[in-house]
C-alpha cells in the first residue's frame, strides 16, 4: 500500500515540483520561464525554515537563495524588455527613444544571461530536492502528521512567522507614509510578497480555503511591483542619457519624453496604492492577532 506524504512533505514538493519544471528553460532563457523559477525559489524560501529548523534546514535555504539572486538580474531586465514593447506603441513615447533602450538592454541581457545559465548549471537540483524532501519527512515523522492529519506545532509556527511579517509589512508601510518615496515603496512591496507567501503557508498546513486576504495582496504586490519597474527603468533611461557615448541631444529629448511618461503612471499608481492602505493594514492586524486568538480559543 502506497503512503501518502504529511503536510510538510506536500508543501516541499509541492514548491520543489514548480522548480524543477522551470529551471530547465528558465537555463535556456525563456521569459516566462524565468520569471516561474524565481518565484518557485522565493515560495520555497518561506516554506524551508517552517519545515526545517537547525543548520540543515539553513544551508538548504543559502542554496535556493543563490538561485534565486542568480535568476534576479535577467529577470528584471525581461520586465524592462516587456516594458519597452508596452510603451512602443504609445502615441506619447517617442519610438526612438523606446528603440535605442531596446538595444541596450537587449546587449546587456545577452551578457547576464551568460551568467546566469552557468549559476543554474552549478545548481544540484536532485541533491536539493533529496535533502528538502527528507527534512519534511523528518518533521513530519516528529510531528505525527499522517496524510490527513494536521501538526498543530507546525502550523503555529507558520501562523507565527506570518505574524512576524505582518508586522514588518505594518512598519514598512507606515514609513512610506502617504508620500511617493520610490525606495520605502519598495519596502512596502517586499514586505507584501513575503506576508502573502507566508500566509499561503498557513493555509495550506490548516487546510483553508480562504483566499480573499492573499488575493488583495496579490493586488498589492502586482501594484508595487509595476511602480518599482517603472522606477528601474527611469534609472536606467537617466543611465543611458548619462553614458560616456550619450546618445544625440535630439535622441536625448525623446528619452526624456519617455521618462516623463514613466513617472506620470508612477503617480497614478501611487494614488492606487494609497487606496489600498487601510486594506492592507487590516490584513496585518487580523495575522498579528490570529495566533493569540488561537491560544486563547485552544485555552
Amino acid at each position: 500500500m502506497a503512503v501518502r506524504a504529511g503536510g510538510c512533505e506536500v508543501l516541499v514538493r509541492q514548491r520543489l515540483r514548480a522548480l524543477t519544471r522551470s529551471l530547465p528553460a528558465a537555463r535556456a532563457g525563456e521569459v516566462s520561464a524565468i520569471h516561474q523559477a524565481r518565484v518557485a525559489t522565493r515560495r520555497l524560501r518561506e516554506a524551508l525554515p517552517v519545515v526545517s529548523d537547525g543548520p540543515r534546514g539553513r544551508k538548504i535555504e543559502r542554496v535556493v537563495r543563490r538561485l534565486t539572486q542568480s535568476l534576479g538580474p535577467v529577470r528584471e531586465l525581461d520586465v524592462a524588455l516587456l516594458m519597452l514593447e508596452e510603451f512602443s506603441g504609445a502615441p506619447d513615447v517617442p519610438r526612438a527613444g523606446v528603440s535605442c533602450l531596446q538595444q541596450v538592454v537587449r546587449e546587456e541581457r545577452r551578457r547576464m544571461h551568460a551568467d546566469m545559465a552557468k549559476a543554474v548549471e552549478r545548481c544540484n537540483l536532485q541533491k536539493l530536492t533529496r535533502k528538502a524532501v527528507a527534512a519534511a519527512k523528518k518533521r513530519d515523522d516528529q510531528g505525527g502528521a499522517g496524510p490527513r492529519a494536521r501538526d498543530p506545532e507546525r502550523l503555529a509556527a507558520a501562523r507565527a512567522r506570518a505574524a512576524r511579517r505582518a508586522e514588518r509589512l505594518s512598519v514598512t508601510i507606515e514609513n512610506a507614509a502617504g508620500i511617493y518615496l520610490p525606495d520605502r515603496l519598495h519596502e512596502v512591496r517586499i514586505a507584501v510578497k513575503k506576508l502573502r507567501y507566508a500566509m499561503e503557508i498557513a493555509r495550506e498546513l490548516s487546510g483553508s480555503r480562504a483566499m480573499a486576504r492573499i488575493l488583495t495582496l496579490k493586488k498589492a504586490q502586482d501594484l508595487l511591483g509595476r511602480m518599482h519597474d517603472l522606477e528601474v527603468l527611469i534609472a536606467r533611461t537617466r543611465a543611458v542619457q548619462g553614458a560616456p557615448n550619450a546618445p544625440s541631444l535630439r535622441l536625448s529629448a525623446d528619452l526624456d519624453r519617455l521618462v516623463r511618461r514613466l513617472e506620470t503612471e508612477c503617480r497614478q499608481l501611487h494614488g492606487h496604492y494609497i487606496a489600498l492602505r487601510p486594506a492592507l493594514l487590516a490584513i496585518c492586524d487580523h495575522v498579528i492577532a490570529l495566533p493569540e486568538r488561537r491560544r486563547a480559543s485552544a485555552a
